[in-house]
């Protein structure tokens, strides 16, 4: 049996990279798993390969049931219909992945009010629909599990001096690490909320950054320069995990870092199949 045997799962930003890499782990576990993307398919002069039928096929490969959804969640009312569109397939949600965001490689001193509204759109509200769109379901059942992925941008910079060895990386800090820091201070103010609900609200950020294509493309010059800097997929997929199947009672409101946290519950890490992992 899977750990996840007989639940429904919600992963937004699955198209690639770590949203897919949770779809396929949460799959192997045996969740029935809705994604959700800006992308159906890519075409062959698309920057980045993978939209939602890829980790479809991946979801189906493990045997589990799944359903893409394609929705631009910065628009409000695009995900004001992913919730009911799950649960009139899979049925109820018992796990939300808030995975989707957006974050703008630009200086701090000169990003556009256009730009900035985006990113908080994407980062900070759209986790908070889709977290209230399931919340009376899981109320209903007396159990469910939101992990919201933050960042390390989140934490203030150390100084003066400041560091200015991290490259673009710090462009980040700004606009979309203060998004993150929102999403954590209401992460905390939710999981206060439904605690007596045996619903679990977490927050989990890798220690630095998850090495993926996306990744790779926007700022892999500074991860091969930094690899101190860089975890696999595997290892913030399995905290991924191991917060979607906590005991609520004990495992919630809490801001999270992956590998201190699979430290922590000594807990090793697994491929996305399931199967053993070594790095």
């Amino acid at each position: 049996m899977g750990a996840l045997d007989g639940r429904v799962a919600l992963v937004t930003g699955a198209s690639r990279g770590i949203g897919a890499g949770i779809a396929q782990r949460f799959a192997a576990e045996g969740a029935a798993v809705a994604v959700t993307a800006r992308t159906l398919a890519t075409g062959p002069d698309d920057a980045l390969q993978g939209g939602l039928d890829d980790t479809v096929a991946l979801i189906e490969a493990m045997g589990a049931r799944s359903l893409a959804i394609a929705a631009d969640l910065s628009d409000a009312d695009a995900r004001a219909r992913i919730v009911p569109t799950v649960e009139d397939t899979l049925g109820p949600i018992d796990i939300l992945i808030n995975n989707a965001a957006a974050a703008m490689y630009m200086s701090n001193a000169d990003i556009p009010l256009k730009r900035r509204r985006l990113t908080f759109e994407l980062n900070f509200h759209a986790p908070i629909d889709l977290a209230q769109a399931v919340i009376p379901e899981m109320r209903s059942r007396g159990a469910g599990w939101i992990v919201n992925i933050s960042s390390a941008t989140k934490k203030h910079p150390k100084g003066p001096p400041f560091d200015a060895g991290l490259g673009k990386l710090r462009f980040t800090t700004g606009t979309y690490g203060a998004s993150k820091a929102a999403l954590d201070r209401y992460t905390t103010a939710l999981a206060a909320e439904l605690w007596p609900d045996r619903i679990a609200v977490n927050s989990l950020a890798p220690v630095a950054a998850v090495r993926t294509p996306g990744a790779d493309l926007l700022v892999g010059d500074v991860m091969d320069a930094n690899p101190n800097i860089v975890e696999s997929l595997e290892l913030f997929v399995e905290a991924t995990l191991a917060l979607a199947t906590c005991d609520p009672a004990t495992t919630t409101g809490r801001l999270l870092y992956s590998r201190p946290y699979l430290d922590e519950i000594e807990r090793d890490v697994r491929g996305l199949d399931g199967r053993p992992f070594r790095a």
